[in-house]
């Protein structure tokens, strides 16, 4: 067993920066062909020249369920299968006590977060049970399992991902589909890069390795949990968090 991803197809949404960026980059080196979704095609364009000719570029918005049966079609057209789904692509949304949070912000997040992932779950499994399985890697967070003041609709969406990550890795199973979730800490990606120098040091603080994590440590447990490597792992959610949750 290895994480050779020869012949293997693999979509990755929010593909074009952060974490996406860092396992598409990763999947292609060990071998799969990819599709580098997200809602802003310049950047899942940018990604694929650093790929070249392994990788195509998909502009989707993960919030629609016709645009997420698009890409997944799209997929199979170009490459043939589908084998790896990272699903990957997120917002960070509002900053406000539940009591004053914003409903037009609650609504986009849950839309991204959580219905997103629903969305290309729903329309990824057919095609994988076609090509005789696969593997689904959602994003979630250590939010997923902690809470987090002034991010209500953001904590309830990675809440969700854990749930959903499981119960669909219960009900496939048996079919050849494993899904599993990651739940980063804070990590250097473009979601924080608004914010100013001592902010950025105070969230590190509250790891115990006293750093942001970087997108490639968190592509590095993608590329596993997609591998054969990681063949008894299912339905687990997996920390990568510089100590964050151990508090």
């Amino acid at each position: 067993m290895d994480s050779d991803f020869t012949g293997k197809v693999a979509l990755v949404t929010g593909g074009g920066s952060g974490i996406g960026e860092a396992s598409a980059i990763l999947l292609a080196a060990r071998g799969a062909k990819v599709v580098v979704a997200d809602w802003d095609g310049d950047a899942a364009e940018r990604v694929v020249k650093a790929i070249g000719e392994a990788a195509m570029a998909y502009t989707v918005d993960v919030s629609s369920p016709t645009g997420c049966d698009a890409m997944v079609r799209a997929t199979v057209e170009r490459f043939g299968r589908l084998d790896v789904a990272v699903n990957n692509a997120g917002i960070g949304g509002p900053q406000a006590l539940t009591g004053e949070y914003p409903l037009d912000g609650w609504a986009q997040v849950i839309a991204v977060n959580l219905s997103g992932v629903f969305y290309s779950m729903r329309a990824e499994i057919p095609a994988m049970l076609a090509g005789g399985g696969g593997a689904i890697v959602n994003m979630a967070s250590i939010l997923g399992s902690v809470g987090f003041g002034q991010a209500v609709a953001y904590v309830a969406a990675k809440h969700g991902v854990v749930g959903m990550t499981k119960t669909t890795a219960i009900e496939y199973a048996q079919q050849g589909i494993r899904v599993n979730s990651i739940g980063p800490g804070f990590i250097d990606t473009p979601l924080l890069a608004a914010a100013d120098s001592e902010v950025i040091a105070g969230v590190s603080a509250l790891h115990p390795l006293g750093r942001l994590g970087r997108a490639e440590e968190v592509a590095e447990l993608v590329a596993f949990l997609a591998s054969d490597r990681a063949s008894n792992t299912t339905g687990s959610y997996l920390l990568t968090d510089g100590g964050y949750t151990a508090h």
